[in-house]
């Protein structure tokens, strides 16, 4: 149904996928420092020169808003509604941790995920982006994709998730996960990598049912305010 260019800016990875009716054509991708600024416009050059789509081809933008990085969210985002602007074309945003379990869920399908089916079927499945320190932004999904609840920046001690954890077992993946395996030491940990891919059948789906956002309003979802901490070093 469209021509979609995914971006997903929102962690140390910068990702971006082309995708037609749904269906990943071509995703460029590195984990070399958040120098996304430099990374995303030379990733959609690539992609389009790959695949031989023209700019004016494109039917929408769609962008992982988070939660996640501020300054990576900004940089995705901003560079989405531009493109949007400059091509008239609608801006469709998707939630991060969401795009993060169509990534796991495609993992799985594929048989790369490192986990027992009878884990993965009757776990509750947790996407974690790294939000610093022991502290990390989560979401509960079951295993098609449905959400549990609602996201939220969660400090973890001991006793974290225990709803969950008190049902069945939780798994935990993204990159905030590994520095939590040692504190919820009943989860299971399995690698799966923030991507762009993860955002493709979403956005698919938002695009059918006309789900678009208002380009000049339209903020990402950073869940908590961004605080600027005073250097402690003295200017000249």
């Amino acid at each position: 149904m469209a021509l979609i260019l995914s971006i997903e800016t929102g962690t140390d990875i910068c990702s971006v996928a082309l995708a037609n009716d749904g269906e990943l054509m071509a995703l460029r991708e590195s984990d070399e420092g958040r120098d996304h600024a430099k990374k995303v416009a030379v990733f959609v050059d690539e992609l389009l020169k790959e695949t031989g789509v023209q700019p004016a081809d494109l039917d929408a933008i769609a962008v992982g808003k988070g939660p996640g990085s501020y300054t990576g969210l900004r940089i995705g985002v901003s560079f989405a509604k531009g493109m949007c602007y400059a091509l008239d074309i609608p801006l469709i945003a998707v939630g991060s941790l969401d795009a993060m379990m169509e990534v796991a869920r495609e993992d799985y399908d594929a048989g790369i995920l490192d986990i027992e089916d009878e884990e993965w079927a009757n776990g509750y499945l947790c996407p974690m982006v790294d939000a610093r320190r022991m502290e990390v932004y989560a979401q509960v999904f079951d295993n098609t994709g449905n959400a549990l609840s609602d996201v939220a920046a969660e400090i973890i001690e001991a006793e974290s998730f225990s709803e969950w954890r008190n049902r069945g077992k939780l798994v935990i993946f993204g990159n905030g996960a590994a520095k939590c395996a040692d504190v919820l030491k009943d989860a299971i940990l399995v690698s799966v990598a923030p991507s762009a891919r993860g955002i493709v059948r979403l956005a698919e789906q938002a695009f059918a049912e006309g789900r678009f956002e208002d380009l000049a309003y339209f903020e990402p979802f950073y869940l908590k305010d961004f605080i600027v901490i005073p250097s402690k070093k003295k200017l000249l």
